[in-house]
């Protein structure tokens, strides 16, 4: 399998926090929310990067109790962006609920 996040694939993604991981997962969300309808290539590489590090989260053995919470992030996410027909969901409201991650991560 190739990754686009090298060096993170091979071992350093796990060693990361939760917060530090689903706080990059929002850094990739917020880049596809800032170019979604103004450069497709750009949307679709952020959204690409975003499925991987979600994906690398859910192989992630430290967090077999929160895999549910997490899959469903992503299944939001991927909802958002076709449109959020099913959950309602938005880019937008994703990044703020990543955000707070990321400011955790951060204390």
């Amino acid at each position: 399998m190739t990754f686009l996040h090298k060096e993170l694939a091979t071992g350093r993604w796990y060693t990361l926090s939760l917060a530090e991981q689903l706080g990059n997962i929002g850094s990739e969300v917020f880049r596809a929310s800032r170019q979604k309808d103004k450069d497709e290539k750009m949307f679709q590489q952020a959204v690409e990067r975003a499925l991987e590090l979600f994906d690398l989260t859910l192989s992630d053995p430290r967090w077999k109790g929160r895999r549910l919470e997490v899959a469903r992030a992503r299944e939001v996410f991927c909802d958002a962006v076709y449109g959020g027909a099913l959950y309602k969901s938005s880019l937008n409201d994703l990044v703020r609920y990543f955000d707070n991650f990321a400011f955790a991560a951060r204390r």
